[in-house]
């Protein structure tokens, strides 16, 4: 039950990268600016990283459920997942462009 709930978090934090991006970028004809919506992804890693810490630091004091915990690992794993696949298709792009013919 959490993979359902991991993935419309997920996809809600994308629309709100893509709009917070979109509102900056009402000046320009394309769509949202790419170095800004990976730097909002990557203080979102961050932000989960640290949350998955706290909850797992308060639960070892006895102050938050197992359940919290969990779900709160399970997030900060799917945010890196998913910074890590950006990263490697960033790469993949890279070496692309670079192996082309000029």
């Amino acid at each position: 039950m959490v993979a359902p709930l991991l993935a419309i978090k997920a996809y809600a934090a994308a629309q709100d990268i893509g709009a917070a991006g979109a509102a900056g970028a009402a000046g320009q004809t394309a769509g949202p600016d790419f170095g800004h919506m990976v730097s909002q992804a990557i203080n979102q890693v961050a932000t989960d990283t640290h949350n998955a810490e706290t909850q797992i630091t308060n639960q070892v004091q006895g102050k938050a459920s197992l359940v919290d915990v969990v779900t709160a690992l399970s997030s900060a794993q799917t945010s890196l997942n998913t910074m890590i696949a950006v990263r490697n298709q960033m790469i993949q792009s890279y070496q692309q462009i670079m192996n082309m013919q000029i």
